[in-house]
């Protein structure tokens, strides 16, 4: 049977002692009234919370730390002014099933959840915990951003808000930073989820932004609402800032700690492991259609290699053409990077570039191995991408790849042409494998594209001077001369791949060789840092 927790409550037990001090009485009492201020929302605000679908912020702190293991910090901030109890914001550290982590939690009952000087330096305070004891954060943000009556004390000094910040950034790849935006984020505040490692959104409650639409409206007089603005679903369709969007807090809240269990509590750990378990659907050579030029759905193939149900895909809803997320294989965490030829074909845009290469950092930053999934026909093209920096946002996939030192196999599942087949990990980013299936196909280009580039010329002529047919038959014969040199034996044989297998035989072999190179060296490169092309 578990032993309640020890109360933190002050005791507010008459004295018998005749030599008892009244001033300690007094203080007892205060300090009970302190304390009862925060231990629940005034009925008003309840009402409020209730008409959201909010949670009160020490019962969403419950829902996240196992039973009586929570340690709250400062709890009698302010204590002395009256409505600021904790000044807003509840900071400690708990249990995660287990694992130790701190929270800090705005609490929205409290003027809105805005930051004064004692919410910020609370912040501070976790922060540099987080930093000295190396233990992971989850943010529970839900505030109006700062109280302009106490900016001064709160905005400019070498402890202000812009000290958090800095902390996050020192944390960043050296304990995971998992943010639930309940309600929320505004101005300089919104770059408190921005520095997490995962943003869950609550929809119809969350928000996120720099300027309101008021201010908007006053700056730049553009009308529009707070969800276009900034809305959940917004960030988590559109913008790609967040990555996952929530029904309710208790939701958010479930999702913020089944991520946690596939990543590590630090970068010098290992993540979480557990018991093996079969795919939902075994992978079969009827899984990926032989024909390139036929869409089919990247998720099956996933969902073949990974344990049953253990695929955990972050961003959804953003760049679909790409899909990313964690799943195990024999109870261990893999990052999976995955092109979908039902979305857009599998090309990779702007979005898709960004999507891929944040993800790869982070499972790079926290030693979590990365299979690649490639059907891709390459980087979009057109005047229109090109003028949103396809080039730019291309080599920032690139670049992540190349610079991992994770475990990494490139499996090319179909198709793989062009700097497509770099961008997911191909052989000359040193992967600890490349292996196809025998639907697989690499080259530059593909057949119909590279005649076309080559033989335009001449097939123009032919049509013209021969006919169709004559045309017809020579592009055939071109076409047939390419695909000879790009064969999928070939390849192997010139060993550009380490094994070409059947679908069937993919999970197995992944394992294993994930578990060799387990042990493979983590340096990339002598330098202070690099400079990536964002």
């Amino acid at each position: 049977m578990t032993e309640p927790a020890p109360s933190t409550e002050p005791s507010t037990d008459p004295v018998s002692d005749p030599q008892a001090d009244p001033r300690v009485a007094d203080v007892r009492a205060r300090l009970h009234t302190a304390y009862l201020a925060s231990a629940s929302a005034p009925a008003k605000a309840q009402a409020k919370l209730d008409a959201q679908g909010k949670i009160y912020v020490r019962d969403r702190i419950a829902l996240l730390f196992d039973e009586g293991s929570f340690v709250e910090d400062g709890r009698y901030a302010n204590a002395l002014a009256p409505g600021l109890p904790a000044d807003g914001v509840v900071t400690g550290r708990g249990t995660v099933d287990g694992r130790a982590a701190i929270v800090i939690a705005n609490d929205p009952t409290v003027k809105a959840g805005s930051w004064g000087a004692r919410t910020v330096e609370k912040i501070v305070r976790a922060t540099e915990m987080a930093l000295r004891e190396e233990l992971p954060v989850f943010w529970f943000v839900d505030s109006a951003g700062a109280r302009i009556t106490d900016q001064v004390e709160m905005f400019p000094g070498r402890r202000g808000a812009g000290r958090i910040f800095h902390n996050q950034v020192a944390l960043s790849g050296r304990v995971p930073q998992i943010c639930c935006l309940f309600g929320p984020s505004a101005a300089g505040g919104a770059y408190i989820p921005s520095f997490c490692d995962l943003i869950i959104m609550v929809e119809g409650n969350a928000s996120m932004y720099l300027g309101s639409p008021r201010m908007a409206e006053m700056v730049v007089g553009e009308t529009v609402t707070l969800e276009e603005m900034g809305g959940a679903r917004m960030h988590c369709t559109v913008s790609g800032v967040g990555d996952l969007l929530a029904h309710d807090d208790a939701e958010a809240i479930e999702l913020a700690k089944l991520y946690f269990s596939y990543v590590p509590g630090t970068w010098r750990d290992h993540p979480p492991t557990y018991a093996v378990e079969e795919p939902s659907e075994p992978l079969t050579a009827q899984t990926v259609p032989e024909r390139e030029s036929v869409p089919f759905d990247i998720h099956e193939v996933v969902d073949g290699l990974v344990d049953e149900d253990s695929f955990f895909e972050l961003k959804p809803l953003w760049a679909g053409e790409l899909v990313i997320g964690f799943g195990r294989i024999n109870g261990e965490s893999v990052g999976i990077v995955a092109n979908n030829s039902a979305v857009k074909g599998g090309v990779l845009f702007t979005d898709s570039a960004d999507k891929a290469a944040r993800f790869i950092w982070l499972c790079d930053a926290f030693g979590i191995p990365l299979v690649y999934l490639a059907d891709v026909p390459g980087f979009m093209i057109g005047s229109e991408v090109e003028r949103g920096g396809i080039i730019r946002h291309g080599a920032k996939m690139v670049s992540a790849v190349a610079s991992a030192t994770v475990p990494q196999v490139c499996v090319v599942v179909r198709k793989a042409y062009g700097a497509g087949l770099y961008a997911m990990g191909g052989p000359g980013f040193g992967p600890d494998a490349t292996i196809a299936l025998p639907t697989a196909r690499i080259a530059v280009m593909g057949p119909e594209a590279a005649v076309n580039a080559v033989y335009a010329n001449k097939i123009a002529e032919i049509g013209a001077e021969q006919g169709a047919e004559a045309r017809d038959a020579f592009v055939a014969e071109r076409r047939r001369e390419y695909e000879q040199d790009v064969d999928i034996e070939r390849l192997a044989a010139d060993l550009v791949l380490d094994a070409v297998i059947e679908a069937d035989e993919l999970r197995s072999e992944l394992a294993r060789r994930l578990a060799y190179a387990s042990r493979r060296d983590r340096h990339f490169s002598e330098r202070r840092r690099s400079v990536p092309p964002v």
